[in-house]
């Protein structure tokens, strides 16, 4: 599914997810006429601070099972979801990455 469609969708919370991806906000910086390589590489990054955090709260979550602190684990199960699924997705994208770098390597000029 291309997620330029999600614009014509009347929900305004998908809408505002549609706008805050990194296609749009490449538009956008280019139709300002900023640096597409800068936006891209400064959304890549905030993407792994991204996934730090949700490993670390993964961690936070196992320590207070650990000590006794937490009620159920549901939350420790639900942290431990959302950094499995932010790791997978920065693995995807790092491996998007080398591939792209390989390719442009073995370009002749």
């Amino acid at each position: 599914m291309e997620i330029g469609s999600l614009y014509q969708v009347n929900s305004g919370a998908v809408r505002e997810a549609a706008k805050q991806t990194g296609a749009a906000k490449r538009a956008e910086a280019a139709k300002e006429g900023k640096d597409v390589f800068s936006t891209v590489l400064n959304n890549a990054i905030d993407n792994l601070h991204t996934t730090n955090g949700y490993i670390s709260d993964m961690e936070n979550e196992e320590l207070r099972i650990a000590l006794g602190q937490a009620e159920n684990t549901h939350d420790l199960s639900i942290a431990m979801q959302k950094a499995s699924a932010a790791l997978q997705y920065t693995v995807a994208v790092r491996d998007k990455f080398m591939e792209a770098y390989k390719e442009i390597m073995q370009m002749q000029v």
